[in-house]
């Protein structure tokens, strides 16, 4: 009986120790299990992952609000969303890492065959339950302790090709650039926290409410403060001038991640910070205009300068800016009834895209250790299935009909609509026009350019074609019904 009403309802917190204790197991047997297989390592860390993810349909207890869990963890239909967000993604994440095996190896020789390459799968899942604290945290104590355990992951796993320079570049600047990002927040907090005199966020605009207009001045210094440290996770102008040299520089798994993953996870804080400050009337207008030139900067900045591009990597960098503008473009119309969903539809379709993309993009850069576009080259006559694949991810990217991505857009632009923000929609859709040049880009060099080495064969194994078959079928599929979709809002 004690057990019964120990696990049944289950309490939320044993979902993220369950993620913790998952990658502390894969740890042990990577040290002290001799000549394990490192994709079976990988394998039974996504069955651990899916077995998660199941559970998180189970019933759950509803916090006590006395408990002293309940004042920095919240169990919201937000937070459970993105809770499954972050495992989907960390499982794609891993199955994304198989085939790169071979390049963890050859980067990292030790003196063992596989040597360095199980914790490469594990440090996704350290990744994925810090996050999972991020997207529940209602306490700024909280936020920075999980902001914290996230960066120190990333900063590893960004550079874990250590004889290779651009890995270490790209590293050094996320981690002197996160660390910049850290003293912003810390001193934002340090500014709201003496004036409102509450480090909860959930009881800001209560705090603020009763607050005299003298007090006002240093409160919009620290949530300045705390935009920019926000702005820096989402990679929004003018703070994106990280993204593209860690993107390339990074594994492409992990780069994969950094996008979907790390990007979701700062949405959701900047949610629950904006709602609480949009109900105060003052706070709202002025936090309105900042976010909307925050949107008008990203979308113009991240679509051109991706026009540029002849690097893989940087183009999708590039690309991930004008995506996080689109977002920002929902955010600012905070009050629209179907903000929320459009927010949610919008970063389930770029995970599955943008996953799709860095996989093609994975298989195709190993064959000509490269990644610049001229790999592309021909690709329909070297793999038709691959090409298509990509030719998928890029039309979902760019927002055409048929495919997740359109539907994304499609909220997005119906909230901003519906808020009355007429200039931005058309920014935006210029914005669009501009992103189908450098998506097709893509395509023409994959069916209108003979490549540049030779029409050879490049062959996909079985699972990993299964899983770019999925993929490309879930957005295509999804795109066009996507109420399934929907089921997972709820």
């Amino acid at each position: 009986m004690l057990l019964a009403d120990l696990f049944y309802p289950v309490n939320p917190l044993y979902l993220e120790f369950s993620v913790v204790l998952l990658g502390l197991a894969l740890l042990v047997v990577e040290a002290f299990v001799p000549g394990c297989s490192k994709k079976a390592l990988a394998l039974i860390g996504v069955t651990g992952l899916l077995l998660i993810l199941l559970a998180t349909w189970l019933p759950w207890q509803p916090l006590d609000p006395s408990m002293a869990s309940a004042h920095f963890y919240t169990w919201d239909a937000l937070a459970l969303f993105f809770k499954r967000f972050m495992i989907v993604m960390t499982i794609l994440t891993m199955l994304m890492s198989l085939p790169f095996v071979p390049s963890i190896e050859r980067s990292i020789p030790g003196e063992k065959s596989g040597s360095g390459v199980g914790e490469f799968f594990i440090l996704p899942i350290f990744a994925c339950a810090s996050l999972m604290w991020l997207v529940s945290a209602v306490n700024f104590i909280m936020l920075f302790v999980s902001l914290e355990c996230l960066s120190i992951v990333l900063y590893v796993a960004i550079t874990y090709f250590r004889n290779d320079s651009k890995s270490l570049e790209a590293g050094t600047k996320y981690l002197i650039l996160s660390a910049l990002a850290t003293g912003f927040l810390v001193y934002g907090i340090a500014w709201i926290f003496g004036t409102t005199g509450t480090m909860s966020i959930n009881e800001l605009s209560k705090a603020i409410a009763g607050l005299p207009l003298s007090s006002l001045t240093p409160l919009l210094f620290g949530i300045g403060l705390i935009l920019v440290a926000f702005c820096f996770k989402i990679g929004a102008v003018p703070f994106q001038f990280w993204l593209p040299d860690v993107y390339q520089g990074a594994p492409t798994p992990i780069t994969a991640f950094l996008s979907v993953a790390s990007k979701a996870g700062g949405f959701v804080i900047l949610l629950r910070l904006l709602e609480q400050l949009y109900t105060i009337p003052l706070l709202a207008k002025k936090m309105s205009v900042i976010v909307l030139a925050l949107a008008v900067m990203t979308l113009l900045f991240g679509n051109l300068a991706a026009m540029a591009q002849s690097n893989m990597k940087r183009l999708l960098a590039y690309s991930s800016i004008a995506h996080t503008g689109y977002l920002l473009m929902a955010v600012v119309s905070i009050g629209a009834p179907l903000m929320g969903m459009a927010i949610q539809c919008y970063l389930a379709a770029y995970l599955l895209m943008t996953s799709l993309a860095f996989l093609v993009l994975l298989i195709v850069s190993q064959k000509l250790s490269n990644d610049e576009l001229y790999s592309f080259q021909g690709l329909h006559q070297r793999s038709p299935f691959l090409a298509c694949a990509m030719t998928i991810a890029m039309a979902s990217l760019a927002g055409l009909p048929l495919t997740i991505g359109f539907i994304g857009k499609l909220f997005v632009f119906e909230v901003a609509l519906q808020q009355r923000h007429y200039g931005l929609v058309v920014i935006g859709s210029i914005s669009v026009v501009a992103g189908l040049y450098y998506y097709l880009k893509v395509v023409r060099a994959m069916y209108w350019q003979q490549p540049s080495e030779g029409a050879y064969p490049i062959v996909v194994s079985k699972k990993i074609g299964c899983l770019i078959g999925a993929l490309a079928g879930g957005i295509v599929v999804l795109g066009i019904y996507p109420a399934p979709l929907f089921f997972l809002f709820k």
